[in-house]
């Protein structure tokens, strides 16, 4: 199978630029696998669909303010340096994406903040990656929330961004239900549920639990390769509590639907059920690829965002609901004017 199947022309003005005024308000266009129909609703009637005994699986990882900025140390350089911290490896070794006009040599230290932090770089790597060094006298997190920024994609511009501007993306790039800090991108589906719409799902019977995937730089990677097969995944870190292992269980064992919200929740879930011991609580690093054809062997029904031609994310969504069928999806939605990505609107596959 070819990656240019997986390919589709989206004009640029439908890249969301902004979060919808509400999180709820997004518009959401719902996939019915089996009848092959497609419907124009909002987020916020997303209960509506679900039903008492289904369970709602969300990614409850927290995106890390990554981007950080500073100074080559060296006297008479001073040169601009910029970090998209990674993965802590080890207590204080970072891998990293390091840009800078004339990169600092291995064992050349780079200032991050006079009074707070300094890196220090460890090995040169390929494609912009190093591992780093950061000492600091506080928590590094805390010294994240202190100098970094929030890392959005690409195609979201913030070139002379106001601080106003980054405070509130500080905020919306974050889901509500946000609790384990570790993602340099959210998971983007998570993004559009409030208190209001977890509350209705709840008094509908409908039940909730969390796993933990951190977003990877490799949510952004394009895919080079020719053929999908010859294409290979960054590795991610992923956990299953066992309450979360033991309701997934429970809502298969009664009838009930798992549904998973965003491509990360499907990708632990179906990355534990591929271990050989079979699906349960656990943790470890996954660079499971999914792709047509795919036996899913926990997930029944989807929660997503639009996703870019030709990436990973839509050759998953194919594969759960049909390439056909999905690229069809899309192009509805680019005739109806919906807003890609990750501040744009959802899908629902049911």
């Amino acid at each position: 199978m070819k990656v240019s199947e997986f390919d589709y022309d989206l004009p640029p003005e439908l890249i969301a630029q902004e979060p919808a005024a509400n999180r709820d308000e997004a518009r959401m266009l719902v996939l019915d696998r089996a009848a092959r129909t497609i419907e124009h609703r909002f987020f916020a009637d997303l209960p509506a669909y679900l039903r008492a005994g289904d369970l709602l699986v969300v990614n409850d990882t927290r995106v890390i303010p990554a981007r950080v900025f500073g100074r080559k140390a060296k006297p008479g350089t001073g040169g601009k340096v910029e970090f998209l911290l990674l993965e802590e490896i080890e207590p204080g070794i970072w891998d990293a994406l390091m840009r800078s006009r004339r990169r600092p040599k291995v064992g050349e230290q780079v200032i991050l903040d006079e009074d707070l932090a300094v890196a220090t770089v460890l090995a040169d790597g390929e494609l912009g990656r190093v591992k780093m060094r950061l000492e600091s006298a506080l928590p590094w997190l805390e010294v994240l929330e202190r100098i970094g920024q929030t890392p959005l994609p690409p195609y979201i511009s913030r070139q002379a961004a106001s601080p106003e501007r980054r405070a509130a993306d500080k905020v919306r790039y974050q889901t509500v239900f946000a609790r384990e800090p570790g993602a340099v991108a959210a998971p983007t589906a998570g993004l559009h549920f409030t208190p209001a719409v977890l509350d209705r799902l709840a008094a509908g019977g409908v039940a909730r639990a969390a796993v933990t995937l951190h977003v990877g730089i490799g949510t952004f990677r394009p895919v080079s390769a020719e053929t999908v097969a010859e294409h290979r995944m960054d590795f991610e870190r992923w956990r299953i509590p066992a309450d979360t292992a033991a309701k997934v269980a429970a809502a298969k064992a009664a009838g009930g639907r798992v549904v998973a919200v965003g491509t990360t929740s499907v990708r632990t879930l179906e990355s534990a059920a591929a271990r050989l011991e079979g699906f349960g609580a656990g943790q470890g690093r996954t660079d499971l690829f999914i792709y047509p054809p795919y036996d899913f062997k926990v997930v029944d029904a989807l929660v997503t965002n639009f996703h870019l031609p030709k990436s990973t994310l839509i050759m998953m969504i194919s594969a759960f609901a049909g390439r056909e069928f999905v690229l069809a999806a899309y192009r509805e939605a680019i005739r109806e004017r919906y807003r890609f990505y990750s501040y744009g609107d959802c899908m629902l596959i049911l």
